[in-house]
C-alpha cells in the first residue's frame, strides 16, 4: 500500500485515481502530477514501484494538499467572518455561500427538514393564552 502526504492510497485503483484520495488533488491534478512524475496512468497502485512512489510524493510535496490546504481553507473562512463580509455571515448561519436559493433546496447546508405548524384553537384557550 502507497502512502503520500500521509495517506494510504488504495491497492487495487489506478494511479490517476487513487490520487484524487489527496484532499486537494483531483482530476486535473492527479494527470499534471502523474505527467510531471512519468508515471502510466492505467498502472494499479500496487504495481508501483518504491522509485514511482518517491517520484509522485516529491511532485505532490510541491503542492498544498491535505492539513496545510485544510487550515488555510479554514483561516480564510474565519477571516471572512471577522470582518463581517457577506460570505462571512453566510458561513457562521450554516446557509449557502454563494449565492444559492434556500426556498426549496439547500438541504445539505440547512440541515434536516424541522416541521414548523401552528398551534390548534382549542389547544391555545386550554393553556390560558392569548385569545
Amino acid at each position: 500500500m502507497a502512502r503520500i502526504s500521509g495517506v494510504d492510497l488504495p491497492n487495487d485503483k489506478r494511479v490517476d485515481i487513487a490520487l484524487r484520495y489527496l484532499f486537494g488533488v483531483g482530476a486535473t491534478n492527479a494527470k499534471k502530477i502523474l505527467d510531471a512524475a512519468r508515471v502510466d496512468f492505467s498502472t494499479r497502485v500496487k504495481t508501483l514501484s518504491e522509485e514511482e512512489i518517491l517520484r509522485i510524493q516529491r511532485i505532490v510535496d510541491t503542492h498544498v494538499v491535505e492539513g496545510d490546504l485544510r487550515r488555510t481553507v479554514l483561516q480564510n473562512i474565519r477571516h471572512k467572518q471577522s470582518i463581517g463580509s457577506y460570505q462571512g455571515l453566510r458561513h457562521k448561519a450554516g446557509l449557502p455561500v454563494r449565492g444559492q436559493r434556500t426556498r426549496h433546496n439547500a438541504r445539505t447546508r440547512r440541515g434536516r427538514r424541522k416541521t414548523v405548524g401552528t398551534v390548534r384553537k382549542e389547544v391555545v384557550t386550554k393553556s390560558g393564552g392569548a385569545k
